[in-house]
């Protein structure tokens, strides 16, 4: 069993105004049905409200604590702007209390920096990045993420993702200079059921361990890891559950990808 490190975090009651509470589904839909296996229970939590847009350009913030969200694996920073604003943002490797922060075109390309593609060096590591312009950062948001900026043509950036995948994302978009933070994370091993259950997992049992009224996989004689014979790993409801395709052939973004992350170039039409 391996546990975080947490010398890094300086604050350990969140910003009032920044957070609020959720009410969890435990899996169960909106007529009280389970509809996600292996949810419930675990350990209460607050929700972050973080800045993925970085709007206030030109505006100088300082970084006043760097603290723990139960809600990602990153550690998110407090900033507190000029004009006595405080927002949240992940908190990238090297950002430290009392260092200056901005956003916005004419921001340097310094980490903790939020800027457009189009401003940043070709070859830097970013994250927290757009992919809409005034979307707001949808990629590279977890622990030890970084992508890099590889070149730029015809009004698109080429980035390298962590997962190995090169895909092209409007120059308008805005990334966050460097790579997030708590790279350690990686290292975290969780030793024991209950840890699990502090997070809100349940178990499950296998589906080869089941009888065949209850799953696919079931029954049998003996044990057998892969299914056995005939059988194909499936989920409960018959579905394959190893090998098979799941991204859709026609999906709209197909044409934006230029190398998939199995390292095969995409047939863009």
């Amino acid at each position: 069993m391996t546990v975080a490190d947490f010398s890094d975090i300086t604050k350990t009651t969140p910003e009032k105004s920044l957070v609020f509470t959720k009410k969890r589904s435990g899996g169960r839909n909106n007529y009280g049905r389970v509809t996600v296996r292996g949810i419930g229970g675990g350990h209460k939590r607050k929700i972050r409200i973080v800045d993925f847009k970085r709007k206030k350009h030109g505006i100088v913030a300082e970084v006043t604590a760097i603290e723990y969200d139960p809600g990602r694996s990153a550690r998110i920073a407090l900033l507190l702007y000029a004009d006595g604003e405080k927002c949240y943002i992940v908190a990238p490797v090297g950002l430290k209390v009392g260092m200056k922060v901005m956003s916005g075109p004419t921001a340097p390309p310094e980490v903790g920096n939020s800027l457009p593609l189009k401003n940043i060096p070709v070859g830097i590591t970013i994250h927290n990045i757009e992919l809409e312009p005034g979307r707001g950062a949808q990629m590279v948001r977890a622990a030890g993420g970084g992508a890099t900026l590889m070149s730029r043509d015809a009004g698109y950036a080429q980035l390298r993702l962590p997962s190995g995948e090169i895909r092209k994302v409007h120059e308008n978009c805005i990334a966050t200079i460097g790579q997030v933070g708590n790279p350690e994370h990686e290292n975290v091993i969780l030793g024991k059921a209950g840890r699990s259950r502090w997070l809100g997992i349940r178990p499950i049992s296998r589906g080869v361990a089941r009888n065949p009224v209850d799953h696919p996989n079931g029954g049998g004689q003996g044990k057998s890891k892969s299914g056995g014979g005939w059988q194909q790993l499936t989920s409960p409801w018959g579905l394959l559950a190893k090998g098979g395709r799941t991204r859709n052939k026609r999906k709209y973004s197909n044409k934006f990808i230029v190398v998939r992350r199995d390292g095969l170039l995409m047939k863009n039409k």
